[in-house]
């Protein structure tokens, strides 16, 4: 099943939410994307990837986390970190706001595609609310369960660490981090980094800069934004 707690989770994380995995949502949100499938229909990402975000970041190497809202519905895009695509698919328009951003934060150049995973592999844990969506159809899998599960990646972040970095963009995951203990962890806030938006409040958030300043603070390695070719 696409949501069975197996190997297929990297194992600090498969620790803390085996109860979460045994819970009723999650039995509900499993027979729903069975459900889906066998009507056909086209489930991003890929079931191995669903997970995908949890598998490069472990627990304890989490530094900074970025919240998305759901995965991209397009074909190719979605590989299970938030506001990532593979390299070869078009970068999206929020993503090239975002590189935008830190061009003029912290003299990032600009690569010619959008794969976020050597920030994941740093400690960025590049989370959507949502894990999964149906082909063509953003928000399709909203209020299915996904937002318990990650409601409590979140909470064991913010209970059982310190010293994390929550970027958070626009108003929806403003209000899923508004369980985030501030003395304990650092929260940027801004509009999100879609074109609709990103002029009222994103450019010149400087938020690359700040969690690397954070981070220096509490001892810990900075992040490279930068990106390899």
């Amino acid at each position: 099943m696409p949501v069975a707690p197996d190997t297929k989770l990297e194992n600090s994380w498969r620790e803390r939410l085996r109860s979460d995995f045994e819970s009723a949502y999650m039995a509900e949100l499993r027979q729903f994307l069975g459900e889906q499938k066998a009507l056909g229909k086209t489930i991003y990402p890929a079931g191995d990837e669903i997970f995908a975000a949890l598998n490069a970041t472990a627990f304890k190497a989490v530094k900074v986390v970025i919240l998305g809202q759901d995965p991209y519905h397009g074909p190719g895009q979605a590989h299970g970190l938030s506001f990532s695509v593979r390299k070869g698919v078009r970068i999206p328009p929020s993503l090239q706001n975002i590189y935008k951003e830190l061009a003029t934060d912290v003299d990032f150049v600009r690569p010619d595609h959008g794969c976020l995973s050597e920030w994941a592999e740093q400690g960025v844990l590049l989370l959507n609310s949502v894990l999964t969506v149906e082909a063509g159809l953003a928000a399709s899998h909203q209020s299915k369960g996904w937002e318990k599960f990650t409601d409590s990646v979140v909470s064991h972040l913010n209970v059982d660490a310190t010293g994390i970095v929550f970027i958070l963009w626009g108003n929806y995951a403003q209000k899923k981090g508004a369980m985030i203990d501030r003395d304990r962890h650092l929260v940027l806030q801004s509009v999100h980094p879609s074109p609709l938006s990103a002029s009222r409040g994103f450019f010149g958030n400087h938020h690359f800069s700040k969690s690397n300043e954070y981070l220096l603070a509490q001892d810990k390695s900075a992040i490279d934004w930068e990106l390899s070719a």
